[in-house]
């Protein structure tokens, strides 16, 4: 008969979440999940079943908790330029925040260290990527039925280009380029819409 578990998976889950967010997937030991999760090895395996099934799963909540962020700014009462410009203005507080705080974002970190060599994790960044995509190209559609947004532009190639805009901004933060820098590629890209 098994053993009943006797941790919160959740709990476990989320402190995964910041071990491997500071680290990266490659640099995180098991021994450092251990740590992190409180649990044994044994618990982390019969639990999560590997490694890396334990960093997708950390992944899709990471990736479900940013859509949900996403989708309430989008869903709320601003003109659209305005949201985007409200999304554009936390890429730049969250990569220029406390210098301990600066781990980048999961997602476009995860893309960059993993994507090209781990085909289930590229799947999963392929689907946020379009659920992000969804979301921002119908935002602009709006905004463009409302007159925020220039309508003689393609909402889709619009909404792309927003992502590649923060990732870009994300992906040089990480570099060391500052907060003027991040604020400049931000106004640069509200005025390309």
């Amino acid at each position: 008969m098994a053993r009943p578990r006797m941790f919160d998976e959740e709990r476990a889950v989320d402190a995964a979440l910041q071990a491997f967010w500071t680290a990266g997937y490659e640099a995180t030991s098991t021994q450092d999940l251990c740590d992190a999760t409180g649990l044994g090895r044994s618990s982390i395996y019969n639990t999560f079943k590997s490694k890396h099934d334990l960093f997708r799963r950390v992944l899709l909540r990471y990736m479900d908790s940013k859509a949900e962020f996403q989708q309430a700014l989008f869903d709320g009462d601003l003109p659209v330029r305005e949201k985007l410009r409200t999304l554009l203005e936390v890429v730049v507080e969250e990569e220029c925040g406390p210098p301990g705080d600066r781990r980048g974002c999961l997602v476009v970190n995860t893309a960059v260290e993993l994507a090209g060599r781990d085909a289930e994790v590229a799947r999963d960044l392929e689907r946020d990527y379009r659920r992000r995509l969804e979301l921002l190209t119908g935002a602009i559609a709006e905004g463009q039925r409302a007159g925020d947004i220039d309508a003689g532009k393609d909402a889709r190639a619009l909404a792309h280009f927003i992502i590649a805009a923060i990732g870009g901004m994300r992906v040089s933060a990480r570099a060391g380029v500052g907060r003027s820098a991040l604020e400049g590629v931000a106004h640069a890209a509200l005025a390309a819409i």
